[in-house]
């Protein structure tokens, strides 16, 4: 058996395995990886993100029908387009019965299998980082191993967090006890020969897991080499390194979960029902808006801080826009968004879609702002007389931890909103992160909630790389 690899026109690399085809969907904002197996006429879709259509057009160039989509759990940082599949091409949909799935699911658990022309896919049930994930082992017409979908219990260099399932889903279970089962589900790999290639859910920059590979595949034989949970050690000692240092659980993450227990919406018929406004220029054009609904501004840092309307905050639309939304952005809190023109707002709807907040959008609007010149900031005298400024970092711990300025306040992002009140105003008030773009957010949301208007609120952005806050 031999494989090659080709990128596609959508940029997408598939393998080729003789006369079947897997070709992994890679989603860079949120780090997500999906996948499209083909043999025969019959394709499967595993793990697929919002938007369904990329599979569709795929089995469309390839004249397959799509036979199925597993999900291997239901996922907390985006939302799954498996009912819509299901509800276009009568797929049948797999997944765990642990899930408690509220749409019609083909149940699919520990030894459990189905067919896809010559091939064959496996369950096995690999609880850890949620109590029902699951990863699928795909057997050639020989029965021999050749692929294992992990999902999110194995990661290229690392595996699932354990502690975004205590309080989401169907089964609430503690982070220790995950973990614990997360260390017995790692051990069935090593039953894997070397050769069987691992195709995980997520890579660098996930939120799902801590020091994710930028490699999107490996063979088994080199994760167990060089992938630290692969190691042999004794079950204390896994949970123990597990649990240390997880980064913060966004607030999106419950909701997202619950959505895909029960399944999203159609993807273009939701983004569709958004209200689209016209155009605003300046602060009397946007007097209808309400005043109680805070306003998401997705410009430029630079543009927002040479002009923006009152209320508003901060979002640049960026690499990891839907991530920050959803942390900063509470489900069900309703909101505005903005944007610089109106193809940035169409892509920018299609994104808050990913994390399902597409129906929080109060309406969205482009803002033509009028020529405005940013207010400056005296780096040279914040340089030598850091004293008379408050410094916010809003780091996480661990960065923080590593060095910062004498006496700044250490208040990470995402918990921003909720700490306003402990941020002084007797002083000017300087914001910073590690390269420019949290601290955009972070002097926007507290610019907007600070009582004392006349207290300036500076964002170092980019600057903070000219000091050395090494310990």
């Amino acid at each position: 058996m031999f494989f090659y690899l080709f990128t596609d026109v959508h940029g997408c690399i598939s393998e080729k395995f003789a006369a079947m085809i897997i070709k992994q969907f890679e989603d860079k904002n949120l780090s997500h990886y999906s996948y499209a197996v083909i043999d025969g006429n019959e394709m499967v879709i595993i793990d697929p993100s919002r938007n369904p259509h990329p599979y569709y057009d795929f089995a469309d160039e390839n004249n397959v029908v799509i036979k199925a989509v597993i999900e291997t759990h239901p996922h907390a940082d985006f939302v799954s387009s498996h009912l819509e599949i299901h509800q276009v091409t009568n797929a049948r949909i797999y997944s765990s019965k642990l899930i408690g799935a509220k749409y019609p699911q083909q149940p699919f658990d520990e030894g459990q299998s189905f067919t896809l022309g010559k091939l064959k896919l496996t369950a096995w049930n690999t609880p850890g980082h949620s109590p029902d994930s699951i990863t699928i082992i795909l057997e050639n017409e020989k029965g021999k191993d050749i692929a294992a979908f992990t999902g999110d219990t194995l990661f290229i260099g690392d595996c699932g967090r354990p502690d975004l399932r205590e309080k989401a889903g169907n089964i609430h279970q503690k982070r220790e006890e995950l973990a614990r089962r997360m260390f017995h589900s790692l051990k069935r790999f090593h039953s894997l020969n070397d050769e069987v290639i691992i195709y995980p859910a997520h890579g660098s920059g996930s939120f799902c897991g801590r020091n994710l590979s930028t490699e999107s595949s490996n063979t088994i034989g080199k994760e167990r080499k060089y992938n630290w949970c692969l190691q042999p050690m004794q079950e204390r000692e896994f949970v123990k390194a597990l649990l240390e240092g997880q980064p913060f659980i966004p607030k999106y993450f419950g909701y997202d979960v619950d959505m895909n227990v029960k399944g999203a919406p159609a993807y273009f018929e939701s983004i569709g029902k958004v209200s689209i406004g016209g155009s605003l220029k300046n602060n009397k054009e946007s007097h209808f808006l309400n005043r109680e609904i805070l306003i998401v501004d997705t410009r430029t840092p630079a543009k927002f801080k040479a002009f923006s309307l009152d209320n508003s905050i901060n979002i640049p639309e960026d690499l990891q826009f839907e991530t920050w939304l959803g942390t900063i952005i509470a489900p069900y809190e309703k909101f505005y968004l903005v944007a610089e023109n109106l193809f940035l707002l169409k892509q920018i709807i299609s994104r808050t879609a990913k994390i399902g907040y597409e129906s929080f959008i109060v309406s969205a609007y482009v803002l033509h702002d009028e020529i405005h010149i940013a207010p400056s900031f005296d780096l040279t005298d914040f340089s030598l007389h850091p004293d008379d400024y408050t410094i916010v970092d809003v780091r996480t711990e661990a960065e923080a931890a590593a060095g910062s300025f004498t006496n700044s306040l250490h208040i990470p992002l995402h918990s921003l909103r909720n700490n306003i009140k402990s941020i002084p105003e007797n002083k000017p008030i300087v914001v910073h992160c590690a390269s420019g773009y949290r601290s955009a957010i972070g002097s926007s949301i507290i610019r907007r909630s600070l009582k004392n208007n006349h207290t300036k609120v500076h964002d170092l952005g980019e600057a903070i790389k000219s000091f050395d806050l090494s310990d």
